[in-house]
């Protein structure tokens, strides 16, 4: 299994709008790199969800239920989508504060890659998120 992050802003559509819907494809992406890590999630994968410009944290997880495919939103064969259904609320958000001020998230992408909106999460990145969230799985 890899780990990952996804940037929604929360006006445009927030955790809570998602556990609503129960289930999403991850569209509008027009960033090669970002659309190759889309290409790369496996069903099973977890995301982790981050509300960016408003709230700036880390709030939920997600789960990949459908690899990639073209995505509906455009005729252009370049861009993909995936499939994520909500899979469990932070027990409390991580905010982009707390990420960039801990050592051992120095080199995660969400610091380097700042404006990348489909991220790959290291396993030792991701253990320390759900250290800092309190959250199990």
């Amino acid at each position: 299994m890899f780990y990952w992050l996804v940037k929604s802003e929360p006006v445009k559509y927030s955790w809570e709008q998602f556990e609503k819907d129960g289930q999403t494809f991850w569209d509008g992406v027009r960033n090669y790199a970002a659309r190759n890590n889309l290409r790369a999630m496996k069903k099973g994968d977890l995301v982790l969800w981050y509300h960016s410009n408003e709230g700036m944290e880390i709030v939920g997880i997600a789960k990949v239920v459908k690899e990639f495919y073209q995505d509906p939103t455009t005729d252009e064969e370049a861009w993909v989508v995936v499939d994520l259904k909500p899979f469990k609320k932070l027990k409390k958000p991580v905010s982009l504060v707390q990420v960039k001020t801990d050592k051992r998230l120095a080199n995660m992408d969400l610091v380097r890659l700042g404006r990348l909106s489909v991220q790959t999460v290291k396993e030792k990145e991701w253990e320390v998120i759900m250290e800092l969230s309190e959250t199990k799985i």
